[in-house]
């Protein structure tokens, strides 16, 4: 399928008239920040180690902001190859015993069944992920989703927003430290590469800048 039929069908099943301002501002779509820590780069045969998700909320002037952090540790699916190199660089500890993770199934459908209640409640149809570099993300959701066989998933299966793009044109800078230093935002380096403070500081930068392109007038104001 297209992305232009996708869209298509999205936009024709709710009235743009009684739209929510949220599902208004994104064509139906509820922007979902998300980021993983994996066991190396090839999502097909790496493993999901942990896997944040940050939904994005709008307040009554039409600015969003982040709104509820989805977490959970992972534990690698069978036979997933895991580098030590990415254990390295990551600091994840699989034996650590406070660990508690949990296997993809349960996190994918915890996380799952909170954005479709954040899905209802902004009256958008279908989550769109934002990540920094979001194609890496979106991939190793994507083949969770098919090693789980879950059915219901949220996301757009192709499209996201990314916000290593969205920085280098803001700001000049695609490094998500160097971006939230040039936007203003406090990032702890010793604290990155944990999924839930990546996805948390993304999710800060992704919406200070829509909101500055909203205050320089690059976005219409929605109907009361």
């Amino acid at each position: 399928m297209s992305e232009d039929l996708y869209d298509d069908e999205i936009e024709s099943s709710t009235p743009s008239a009684a739209r929510h301002p949220m599902a208004a501002r994104f064509r139906g779509y509820l922007p979902v920040v998300v980021d993983v820590e994996t066991g190396g780069f090839n999502c097909a045969t790496d493993a999901l180690l942990e896997i944040a998700a940050t939904t994005i909320g709008m307040d009554e002037g039409g600015f969003l902001y982040p709104d509820h952090t989805h977490f959970f540790r992972i534990e690698p699916f069978a036979g997933a190859n895991i580098e030590q190199a990415a254990l390295e660089f990551t600091g994840i500890k699989l034996d650590h015993p406070l660990r508690m993770a949990v296997s993809e199934e349960h996190a994918l459908n915890e996380i799952f069944r909170g954005l479709r209640k954040s899905l209802k409640a902004n009256g958008c149809k279908r989550a769109i992920l934002v990540g920094h570099n979001s194609s890496f993300d979106l991939g190793f959701l994507n083949a969770a989703v098919t090693r789980t066989g879950i059915k219901r998933n949220p996301f757009h299966p192709f499209s996201s927003f990314d916000t290593a793009t969205l920085a280098g044109l803001a700001y000049g800078q695609t490094v998500l430290a160097k971006a939230c230093q040039a936007a203003g935002i406090e990032f702890d380096g010793k604290e990155a590469h944990s999924a839930r403070y990546d996805t948390e500081k993304t999710a800060e930068l992704f919406c200070g800048i829509v909101n500055r392109w909203k205050e320089m007038g690059g976005w219409m104001e929605f109907d009361d």
